[in-house]
Formats: C-alpha cells, structure tokens, sequence
C-alpha cells in the first residue's frame, strides 16, 4: 500500500513538472488573458553543415554539451551510415548558424533549420547519407512548408566565417531531386553588362566582403575556392535569376 502511494505520488509530481514545461512564460507585470492567434516558431530556411569530426558519436556529444566555445546544436544530424538523429525540436531554436545573413533574415538560428552531416570536409558524403538528407529534406520542406528552393550551406549565410558543407557536397544532386537551386545545363551567357555582385545580393548573398561572398559562391556552384567572378560565374549567376525560376535545373513550379 505504501508503496502503491509513492508510486501515485511520483505520478502525480511528474504531471506537474509536465504541466509547468509546456506553460507559456507570463510577465508578473501583466494580467494573463491568453489569446488564440500565434503560432510556433515558423523556419522558412534549411541550413545545411558538415560536422568536421570524426564520427556521428563524436558530433552527438558535441551538439549536446557545453564545449570550449559554448554550447551548440543542430535540429538533425545525418550519420555516415543514413542514421537520422533529432536533437532539438523543429519549433525550437538551435543553435547552429551563428552570425550570418541570407535575403533579409539576418537572425538565421530564429529562421532555420539546421542539419549537420557526419563528414570531415576531406571526404566524397556517402550514398546512404545523402539517400538520407533527401528523404529528410522532403519531410521538412511538406511538413513545415518551407520553399523547396530555400535550402542552403553554412558558407552561403557566413561566407567570411564558413566553409561548410564544403566543395565535395553534392548540390546538384540536390537540385536534381528538387532542392536548393542548381542553374540549367543549357542557359545561355550573361548579357553584356550583367553586374555580376548585384546577382548574388539577388540569390541571397551578403556581398559586403566580396572575396568571401564569391569564394562561397564557388565552393557551391563550381566546386573550388576562387575569389573572382568569371565569365561562367555571370553565366550561372544569370541562370539562377531569371524570373520565374527559368534557368534552373528543376523547372520553379517544382520547387515550392
């Protein structure tokens, strides 16, 4: 019977502790007359990251601890074996993107989601992985009704700082299946005069440091690390931003 009265006890102690969670936080200052009209946080960005460490075990514990540089996190973790983890809840703020900007959002922790993926940097992502990412980027872009073509890497919201997913990822594999934005095999140059930095601030880009912005924009696009737009830049700089999404891999009415 004692026993028994613990047990309801503990039950009892753990609804309250549940019920205190999930109770919105409430200014002392106020009267509380709740309103039905909000909503959850609403990501309307995917960010995509490579771990640069050795193992997903390695990356669990680091996305769940305090680290020498502060705590960080991811909402996903992709392993090298296709093995899906959620760290933090997709209505959450993780905290994976730091500073950075992309279009107009300037606060990409409050406005994404992130997805680290177990790489190095110096290694081809595995088939499974990437199987993986696919499948996870169709649940996140239906569910959350984010833009299929709002997919992007660390270095395109952080180009001064950021390196990830780096020059072996696969975006046009991507593209392919309907994510992020890959330019047409056959679109044409660019235009005479094209201005080639007002295109990236177009796509999304922070062109304020202008090596940096078109390093990244290579790592992406042409898979190296230069620091000058040339001709086939301005051509898939043009591609990507044709109205109507015309010169792209994936025809625009696929993508949202």
């Amino acid at each position: 019977m004692q026993r028994m009265k613990k047990l309801a006890a503990a039950v009892l102690c753990a609804a309250l502790l549940s019920a205190c969670v999930h109770q919105p936080a409430r200014n002392p200052m106020a009267t509380w007359v709740p309103s039905p009209n909000f909503d959850e946080r609403r990501p309307v960005v995917i960010v995509l990251h490579y771990t640069e460490q050795d193992s997903a075990e390695q990356s669990l514990r680091t996305l769940r601890t305090g680290n020498s540089g502060g705590p960080v996190s991811s909402h996903y973790l992709v392993g090298d074996d296709g093995a899906i983890y959620q760290l933090v809840a997709d209505s959450h703020r993780a905290w994976h993107a730091g500073g950075g900007r992309w279009g107009t959002i300037t606060d990409l922790n409050s406005a994404s989601i992130g997805i680290e993926i177990d790489n190095n940097g110096r290694e081809p992502f595995t088939e499974p992985q990437v199987q993986a990412l696919l499948r996870l980027l169709d649940d996140l872009t239906a569910r959350l009704r984010i833009p299929r073509t709002q997919v992007i890497g660390h270095s395109d919201l952080a180009p001064s700082r950021k390196i990830d997913p780096g020059a072996l990822f696969p975006w046009r594999r991507l593209a392919e299946a309907g994510f992020g934005i890959w330019p047409a095999d056959d679109a044409p140059p660019a235009p005479e005069g094209f201005d080639g930095m007002r295109a990236l601030r177009e796509v999304g880009y922070d062109t304020r440091d202008p090596e940096a912005v078109v390093r990244a924009f290579r790592l992406r696009f042409r898979g190296d690390a230069g620091t000058a737009l040339d001709d086939e830049d301005l051509r898939i700089l043009h591609a990507l931003t044709l109205p109507g999404g015309a010169g792209l891999l994936v025809p625009a009415t696929g993508l949202d």
